[in-house]
C-alpha cells in the first residue's frame, strides 16, 4: 500500500500536520477539526498546543463533541486557548518545556503548574501525547482507508533536545498510537521546506552560501544549527555541522516579561498596595500580553493595545482593571532585551535573571544574542574537514573565499554568511531583522536572509521534504550525529574542573552505524544492574574525538545524560559465570536516538540493552574512584562482626566497631560517597548477622542509614534502596530495646530521599500510630512495627518529601498546634518546652520548605497553608525562640516560582522579623532572593552532614 508522507511538528505554542498525498507533486497543510467556541467546531492550519480542564458544569457534554468519539472532558486547541485567557488556573501550556525539564518527575501529573484544588492535572507526557491523539483522531475521520498509524510520519524535536527528552517524545507517539515514525530536528526540517521549495535553482540560491545558520526561536525554545556549505560539481552539498544547547528561551518569556511589567502598572493603579497576583491569574495575564505582543510586533501594528485583567465573583464587570502598552514600548523591551545589538560578542550572563516563573528552568539570560555567541565560539572558523584554503591569503580581513571579516573575531567564532529564521517570534519584522543586524555587524559585512514563507508551518513541511529526501526526490543535509557522546570515569563534581571520559560515539557518525569499543572491557556482574553515565557535547573545537579515545572535557561543553541501566539476565554459558566481560555497543538509531547495549566479549551476538533512566529527578555521580589503602582489612573488621562464620565477638569489640573503621579509613566525616557505598554493599550483604544481639542490630542499622544517605546520588543508590527496603515490614529484632528502635528510625529518615512514594507513605502510617494512635489502637499493634520516641517521629515524618501536598498540609495543621501548646506548659518545664520548640519548630520548616531537597517541587504544602503557619509563627518570641526564625526562614525562602513563593507582603514581614531577632543574615537572603543554602543550613535541614563532594543542586 503507497503511504501518505506525513510531517509533525509537536510544538510549545502549536501543533501542525503537514502531508504529501501518494503520487501527488505538493506538500500540504492538514486542516485540523478542533472546537473554536463551546459546540462549534471548525478547522485550522494550527492546534494550539493547549489544553483546558473545564469545572464541574462549565461546559454541557454536547459542547465539548468533536467529529469523532473522545473520553477526554479536556479541551484541546483553540477554544482551550480562549477558555485559558477568561479563567485562570486550569490551562496547560508549554508541554513541550516541561517534558524537557529533567528536574520534575516529567510522569507524574503536575500540569496546570500551580492549579488549585479541584482542577484535574496531567503530566506533561501526557499532554503531549494528547495533542498527538487529537490529530491522529482527526486525520482517521477524515482519512478512515489510510489511519495515520499506517503511514510514513516524522515527528521534530528541538535540536537542542537530549536522550532523556527525545525518548519521552517517542513515548508520547506510541501513547498516541504512533508506535512507527522518525525523528528529526527542527531547525532542519525548516531548512528541509526551504530547500524544497528552491530545489530547482539551488546552485543560484546558494552560490555564495558557505555557513547557514538557522535560528529558530520559537515559544519555548531557541534552537541553532549551523550547516556548511560545499559545491561538488557545480551542485552544493549541506552538511549540518553544529547544533547548540537546550534554551527554555522564547516567545513565552517575551510574554512572561510584558506580564511582569503590566502586573507592577495594575498595582500602581491601586496605590501600590495590589496583592501580587496568584500563578493562575498571572498565566491569565501573559495569554492576555501574547496577544498583545503579537498585535504591537506585527507590520500594520497599532500605536498602542489594552490588556484587561476581570475581576472575580460580584466584581467580575466592575473590578476589571486595564493597562496599556504601546508599539515603540514592547518593540523596546522585546528587541533591546532579548535581542541585543551585542557588539562586544559577549556570552550569556551567569546571573539568575528575574524572570524565573512556573517552575520552569528558563535561561538564566534572556538575551539570544548572547547566547548565538557563546554557540558560535563553540564553532571555530575554521574546523576540522572544512573546505577553507589552506591559507588565507595576505589580507587578514578578508577570509578563503574572499567574504569580509573583522580579523578579531574571525579568530574566535564561526561566522554565517547566510540566515534562515524560523519560529513564531520572527513574525516580527523588527526582530527579524534585529539579528540580521547583529551577525552583519558581527562579521563586518552584510549576512543574506534565507525568506521563510510561513514560519508557522515550515518545520512539519520540511518534515515532509525530509522523507522525500530520504527517497532521493528532495535534496538532503547530511551530518550524522550532531553531538559527542561520552562515558563518564571521574566522580569529581568541583566547579570548574574538567571530566575525564572516553567518546563512544563521536559527532558526524551517520545513522546506522554501529560503533563498538573494543579496546575497552568491563567485568559485569549476572543478575545485578549496572549503570553507565553519559555526557554529550555539541563543541567541535579541533578535531572530532575518535571513537575509545581518552579526554579531559571542560564544563562549559558538555551536558550530564540521564544515566542508562540494565540487568544482565541468565542466558546460556554466561550464567554458570558470576560475571561476564562485555563492550560498549554506541548505535545512532534510524529513528534519530541514541541506542546503548552491551555486547558479551566472547560471543558478540549476546547483547543486553541500555535504557535511559528518566523517571528521577536527581543527578548522581560514577563510582569509579579508587579503594583507601586498607579497605579489604575494614572488610574483614565488617565481615567479623556480621559474616556467616561463627565469630567469638563480645558486646565491646561491636560497639567498637565504628571507631575501628575509622582507624583504617580515617574519620568517617571524610568518607566519600564511593568508599560509603562499598561499605553499604558490604553490609547489606551480611543484614542477617545484625540479628545476633541488640548490639549488632543496633551498629549495623547505625553504619548502614550512615552509608546510604542521603538514599541517592550515587550509581546504584536505587538497587540499594530496593535492598534495604525489602528488610522493612521485618522490623527490629530487639524491638524492647530502645537505642535499637532510634536507629532504625534514623536510618529511614537518613535515606528517605531514595524512597519513592510508596514508601513514604508506608513510613507516614508508622509515623501517624506512633504519634497518635489511642490505648485502643495501641493494643492492636502490629507486632512488626517499631516504636519510635516523639524526636524520632517528627524527624522520619518532615523527611516525607515525596508524600502528597495535602498530607503535608494536614501534618504541618498538627505540629503548629503543638507549637502553639507548648507556653501552656509550666514554668518549671522550661528546658523542656525549649526542647519541644526545637523539635517542632525544625520538623514544621521541613515539611513546609519551598525548596525540597530529595522531592520534586510539585508536591510542596500549599502556599495558602504555609502563609497561615507562617502568620502564626509571627506571634511568637523570635529572639527568645530562635528555631522560629530559622523554620520561617525555610518557609519563605524565596524559589522564583509564583505557585511556590508566599506574598510580598508577609515576605517583607518575616524579613524584617529575621533583622530585628538578629538572625544569621543567610537566612533573610533566602527569603528576599533565589540563593543556594550555605552548609550550616542545608546540614541542620538536612539533620546530617552530606558525603564529601555529594551536592544537592536544588
Amino acid at each position: 500500500m503507497k503511504r501518505y508522507l506525513v510531517g509533525i511538528d509537536l510544538g510549545t505554542t502549536n501543533t501542525v500536520l503537514a502531508y504529501m498525498a501518494p503520487g501527488a507533486g505538493e506538500v500540504e497543510l492538514f486542516p485540523v477539526e478542533q472546537l473554536s467556541a463551546p459546540g462549534e467546531v471548525s478547522a485550522g492550519k494550527l492546534l494550539p498546543s493547549s489544553r483546558y480542564h473545564p469545572a464541574d458544569g462549565e461546559l454541557a457534554e454536547g459542547e465539548l463533541q468533536l467529529p469523532w468519539p473522545s473520553a477526554e472532558r479536556a479541551v484541546v486547541g483553540s477554544l482551550a486557548r480562549k477558555l485559558g485567557a477568561q479563567t485562570p488556573g486550569r490551562m496547560v501550556a508549554s508541554a513541550k518545556s516541561w517534558l524537557s525539564h529533567s528536574g520534575v518527575d516529567r510522569t507524574a501529573a503536575i500540569l496546570p503548574w500551580g492549579a488549585g484544588e479541584g482542577v484535574p492535572k496531567i503530566s506533561p507526557l501526557a499532554a503531549s501525547a494528547s495533542y498527538l491523539a487529537h490529530l491522529r483522531s482527526a486525520w482517521n475521520t477524515r482519512f478512515p482507508d489510510a489511519p495515520l498509524e499506517r503511514q510514513e510520519v516524522v515527528l521534530t524535536v528541538p535540536a537542542s533536545f537530549d536522550e532523556g527528552a527525545r525518548a519521552l517524545t517517542l513515548e508520547a507517539a506510541r501513547m498516541a498510537g504512533l508506535h512507527e515514525l522518525r525523528l528529526l530536528e527542527e531547525p532542519q526540517a525548516a531548512l528541509y521546506d526551504w530547500l524544497l521549495r528552491h530545489r530547482t535553482a539551488l546552485a543560484e540560491q546558494l552560490a555564495d552560501s558557505r555557513l547557514v545558520l538557522v535560528a529558530d526561536v520559537g515559544g519555548g525554545t531557541t534552537d541553532f544549527s549551523l550547516v556548511k556549505v560545499e559545491l561538488s560539481q557545480g551542485e552544493p552539498v549541506l552538511t549540518r555541522i553544529g547544533v547548540g544547547n537546550h534554551l527554555i528561551l522564547g516567545g513565552d518569556n517575551m510574554d512572561l516579561a510584558l506580564a511582569r511589567l503590566a502586573e507592577s502598572r495594575l498595582a500602581a493603579q491601586e496605590g501600590g498596595s495590589a496583592p501580587r497576583l496568584s500563578a493562575g491569574s498571572l498565566a491569565q495575564l501573559i495569554e492576555r500580553c501574547r496577544a498583545a505582543k503579537e498585535q504591537l510586533l506585527a507590520a500594520d501594528a497599532p500605536e498602542q493595545a489594552s490588556v484587561t485583567m476581570l475581576g472575580s465573583g460580584s466584581r467580575l464587570i466592575g473590578g476589571s482593571r486595564s493597562v496599556v502598552f504601546t508599539r515603540d514600548e514592547v518593540r523596546q523591551i522585546v528587541a533591546d532585551g532579548f535581542f541585543p545589538l551585542n557588539a562586544e560578542q559577549q556570552g550569556p550572563k551567569r546571573a539568575r535573571a528575574a524572570i524565573v516563573e512556573f517552575g520552569l528552568p528558563y535561561a538564566g539570560d534572556p538575551a539570544i544574542t548572547r547566547h548565538l555567541a557563546a554557540f558560535l565560539r563553540q564553532h571555530p572558523a575554521q574546523p576540522a574537514g572544512w573546505p577553507y584554503p589552506s591559507t588565507l591569503g595576505s589580507d587578514p580581513n578578508v577570509d578563503g573565499y574572499g567574504h569580509p571579516v573583522a580579523p578579531a573575531v574571525e579568530a574566535a567564532m564561526a561566522l554565517p554568511d547566510t540566515l534562515l529564521l524560523n519560529g513564531g517570534v520572527f513574525h516580527a519584522t523588527v526582530l527579524a531583522e534585529r539579528l540580521a543586524e547583529v551577525l552583519s555587524a558581527w562579521r563586518g559585512a552584510p549576512v543574506r536572509v534565507l525568506h521563510n514563507e510561513d514560519p508557522d508551518v515550515a518545520v512539519a513541511r520540511g518534515a515532509v521534504a525530509y522523507s522525500l529526501a530520504r527517497r532521493g526526490l528532495a535534496p538532503a543535509i547530511a551530518g550524522g550525529s550532531p553531538r559527542s557522546y561520552f562515558l563518564l570515569l571521574d566522580a569529581e563534581r568541583a566547579p570548574g574542573v574538567q571530566r575525564r571520559a572516553i567518546c563512544i560515539l563521536p559527532r558526524g557518525t551517520p545513522p546506522g552505524r554501529e560503533v563498538r569499543l573494543t579496546e575497552r572491557s568491563f567485568a559485569l556482574r549476572i543478575g545485578r544492574p549496572v549503570r553507565f553515565h553519559l555526557l554529550s557535547s555539541t563543541s567541535d573545537e579541533g578535531p572530532a574525538p575518535v571513537a575509545g579515545e581518552l579526554l579531559n572535557l571542560d564544563p562549559a561543553d558538555y551536558v550530564q545524560l540521564p544515566p542508562v541501566a540494565t540487568v544482565l539476565r541468565d542466558s546460556g554459558e554466561a550464567g554458570a559465570r558470576k560475571e561476564i566481560p562485555v563492550q560498549l555497543v554506541a548505535t545512532l538509531s534510524e529513528v534519530g536516538t541514541l541506542e546503548l547495549h552491551c555486547a558479551a566479549e566472547a560471543d558478540s551476538g549476546q547483547r543486553w540493552s541500555l535504557e535511559f533512566q528518566l523517571r528521577g529527578t536527581e543527578e548522581e555521580t560514577a563510582e569509579e574512584e579508587a579503594a583507601p589503602p586498607r579497605f579489604a582489612e575494614a572488610l574483614e573488621k565488617i565481615d567479623r562482626i556480621f559474616g556467616t562464620r561463627a565469630q567469638q565477638v563480645d558486646a565491646k569489640e561491636v560497639r567498637q566497631l565504628r571507631a575501628q573503621l575509622e582507624q583504617l579509613l580515617g574519620s568517617r566525616e571524610r568518607w566519600t560517597t564511593p568508599l560509603l557505598r562499598r561499605l553499604f554493599d558490604a553490609l547489606i550483604q551480611r543484614a542477617k548477622g545484625r540479628r545476633r544481639s541488640a548490639e549488632h542490630e543496633r551498629a549495623w542499622l547505625n553504619l548502614a542509614g550512615y552509608c546510604l544517605r542521603p538514599g541517592f546520588g550515587a550509581a546504584l543508590d536505587d538497587y540499594r534502596i530496593e535492598q534495604l527496603w525489602a528488610l522493612f515490614e521485618q522490623g527490629v529484632q530487639n524491638h524492647k530495646e530502645s537505642q535499637v528502635c532510634a536507629e532504625w528510625w534514623t536510618l529511614w529518615r537518613r535515606v528517605s530521599g531514595g524512597l519513592d512514594t510508596a514508601a513514604q507513605l508506608r513510613l507516614l502510617d508508622d509515623f501517624a500510630f506512633n504519634l497518635q494512635a489511642d490505648a485502643q489502637e495501641r493494643g492492636k499493634r502490629p507486632v512488626t512495627l517499631v516504636s519510635g520516641s516523639e524526636e524520632d517521629m517528627l524527624r522520619i515524618g518532615a523527611s516525607l518529601e515525596r508524600i502528597p501536598a495535602a498530607y503535608k498540609a494536614e501534618i504541618g495543621d498538627w505540629m503548629l498546634q503543638q507549637i502553639l501548646d507548648i507556653p501552656k506548659r509550666p514554668a518549671r518545664e522550661a528546658a523542656k518546652a525549649a526542647g519541644a520548640y526545637t523539635r517542632y519548630l525544625w520538623a514544621l520548616g521541613r515539611v513546609g520548605a519551598r525548596q525540597p531537597f530529595h522531592g520534586s517541587a510539585h508536591e510542596v504544602a500549599p502556599v495558602a497553608t504555609v502563609e497561615q503557619w507562617l502568620a502564626a509563627l509571627l506571634q511568637l518570641d523570635w529572639r527568645k525562640i530562635e528555631p522560629a526564625g530559622f523554620a520561617a526562614a525555610h518557609l519563605a525562602r524565596m524559589t522564583g516560582d509564583r505557585s511556590r513563593d508566599i506574598g510580598d507582603t508577609l515576605r517583607t514581614e518575616i524579613i524584617a522579623r529575621l533583622a530585628a531577632a538578629g538572625s544569621p543574615p543567610t537566612w533573610a537572603a533566602m527569603v528576599k532572593e533565589v540563593t543556594q543554602l550555605d552548609q550550616a543550613s542545608e546540614q541542620r535541614m538536612l539533620g546530617d552532614a552530606l558525603p564529601p563532594g555529594l551536592k544537592l543542586i536544588r
